[in-house]
């Protein structure tokens, strides 16, 4: 069992740079200084293609959902499968892994959370990660990708459906990448992107139970709904319908507050599937240097910026 490094409030604060920016590439302290230009937003512009395909990825999953009384038990449990290992590409890889580095795995883990990754087809690791650290450097302003404060379908989906904002393309530019660059999992994703997500996610889920055992072939509610414990200051909240569904990632009051946490909550495995996974990772050898944020820390935070009526047990 590896070691969990334990961050407190008594730690050094990073390196800076002449112009405030920490050195360290994922840099993912919100920006304070950071003011959207005044004046009305750059008129949205629709991107048709990505509204066919996500048009049709749900229409196909609403028809999926009527073929559940006639599926196999082996094709239920193929498919429950499929959910959980593509979920973890996305929890455990390309958010806690990737974009906030709260944890080091092996090549062997790196490869099998790109494969879900690409399975859960949200774009390659690259794409993800920088949008995700540009989300919490400038959360919910205009250089943010997917602004909750525009409503909850833009924050759901809708940001998909249309071009960036500018802002959002010039802070994600500025951003030191160069961790990703270096890795050569998530770069040979990147390359064969397509490919990896045709394969992975339409593909392999669909001929497995074809030929395996005869099968016929016929994140947003989390910045507007709960609890603030941590930080009233800022929109993310707490909430465990999230957290059940998502496999952890709905104690969101707590994951902006402490964004380098590898838990992205202070209760461990509770509703945090995520985290039982990278222990066992790291239990089995395949991870370690987990961060973890101390219980003084917490308690701090909770009595200088949280709510005080707010519970987060």
């Amino acid at each position: 069992m590896t070691e969990t490094q334990t961050i407190s409030h008594h730690a050094p604060p990073p390196k800076q740079h002449q112009n405030g920016h920490a050195t360290a590439p994922g840099d993912e302290a919100f920006d304070a200084t950071y003011k959207g230009k005044e004046g009305r937003r750059p008129r949205m512009q629709l991107v048709w293609r990505n509204i066919i395909l996500m048009s049709l990825l749900h229409i196909g999953a609403v028809y999926g959902f009527t073929l559940i009384p006639s599926a196999k038990t082996l094709t239920l449990i193929w498919t429950a499968l499929c959910y959980v290992f593509s979920g973890l590409g996305v929890t455990a890889g390309a958010h806690r892994l990737w974009s906030h580095r709260s944890y080091k795995a092996s090549f062997p883990l790196r490869v099998f959370l790109a494969l879900g990754n690409s399975m859960a087809s949200q774009n390659d690791i690259y794409e993800w990660a920088r949008d995700h650290r540009v989300h919490h450097k400038y959360s919910e302003t205009d250089a943010d990708p997917h602004n909750a404060t525009r409503g909850f379908f833009f924050a759901h989906v809708g940001w998909l459906l249309v071009r960036k904002h500018p802002d959002v393309k010039e802070k994600g530019q500025k951003l030191d990448m160069s961790d990703l660059e270096e890795d050569k999992v998530v770069m040979f994703q990147r390359r064969h992107s397509r490919l990896s997500l045709v394969v992975m996610c339409f593909v392999l889920p669909t001929l497995v139970p074809w030929w395996g055992w005869g099968e016929s072939l016929k994140v947003a509610a989390a910045h507007m709904w709960g609890n603030r414990p941590y930080d009233i200051s800022i929109n993310p909240r707490e909430n465990r319908l999230v957290s059940l569904s998502a496999l952890g990632e709905g104690f969101h009051n707590y994951h902006h507050t402490f964004p380098f946490d590898y838990g992205a909550s202070e209760f461990g495995w509770r509703l945090n599937l995520t985290t039982a996974f990278i222990d066992l990772m790291c239990f089995l050898g395949l991870a370690s240097d987990r961060k973890r944020v101390s219980k003084e820390m917490i308690l701090a935070r909770k009595q200088r910026t949280g709510n005080e009526n707010s519970k987060s047990d």
